[in-house]
């Protein structure tokens, strides 16, 4: 007997793209001299993702986002994420979601960057892409 779909899930962002900024902001945030949270903001046409602490060593605002430009501000955070399976390697997180922001047919990743803060935004896309389960 073959099986017939019975539900269609129409999405405006691909999940992997958000998982890898959200995998990202908790990595590389400060964690020290701030208590300031992670926050996300999930809006109409577009989710930003905040995360306090800026750019750390070799990132800079200027560079921010470069391919095979990566710091680690928080190294054991990013082994522990990596074992439990959260991040498969390091330094391709953007890239990821940008590809999948691509495919599935979203305008490309925003970043608003400076010492303090990596400001991140996803837009939506008008017409969602259906998938069926």
């Amino acid at each position: 007997m073959r099986s017939v779909a019975t539900h269609e899930i129409a999405l405006c962002y691909p999940l992997p793209a958000i998982y890898q900024i959200l995998y990202n902001a908790v990595q590389h945030r400060s964690y020290e001299r701030t208590n300031a949270p992670i926050r996300v903001y999930w809006f109409n046409d577009r989710i930003e993702i905040n995360s306090p602490g800026g750019p750390y060593g070799n990132v800079t605002p200027r560079n921010f986002a470069q391919p095979g430009i990566t710091d680690y501000r928080n190294p054991n955070l990013g082994a522990a994420m990596k074992t439990f399976g959260f991040i498969q390697s390091f330094g391709r997180g953007i890239e990821i979601a940008r590809r999948e922001l691509e495919r599935n047919g979203n305008p490309p990743l925003e970043f608003n960057v400076t010492e303090s803060l990596v400001l991140c935004t996803i837009r939506g896309k008008h017409d969602a892409h259906t998938y069926t389960i």
